[in-house]
């Protein structure tokens, strides 16, 4: 994923949410994912709890079902992580 995403991302997840995530949080977060995290069901699904809980947003279960459906079926290749993180952001 470029920086512009990144950067766009971040703002987007900001305005969506209300709330002021710093992009040094999530580069702190970020540092912590191995591409074995997105192949592992129950590390992924602390991933998304994480980032739930650094932005101060519920996520419920039915929506982590959801997340880890799209990311199963992505195919975990980074063009297709991009794709499906655009797509999360029009929700």
């Amino acid at each position: 994923m470029n920086k512009n995403i990144s950067k766009e991302a971040l703002n987007l997840i900001n305005k969506k949410s209300g709330k002021n995530i710093s992009e040094g949080a999530v580069k702190k977060l970020a540092s912590t994912v191995k591409p074995s995290t997105l192949q592992n069901e129950a590390q992924l699904r602390q991933l998304i709890k994480q980032v739930s809980a650094m932005a101060k947003v519920p996520v419920s279960e039915a929506t982590i079902n959801e997340i880890v459906g799209a990311v199963k079926k992505s195919g975990k290749n980074p063009q297709n992580m991009e794709a499906l993180m655009k797509m999360m952001m029009k929700k």
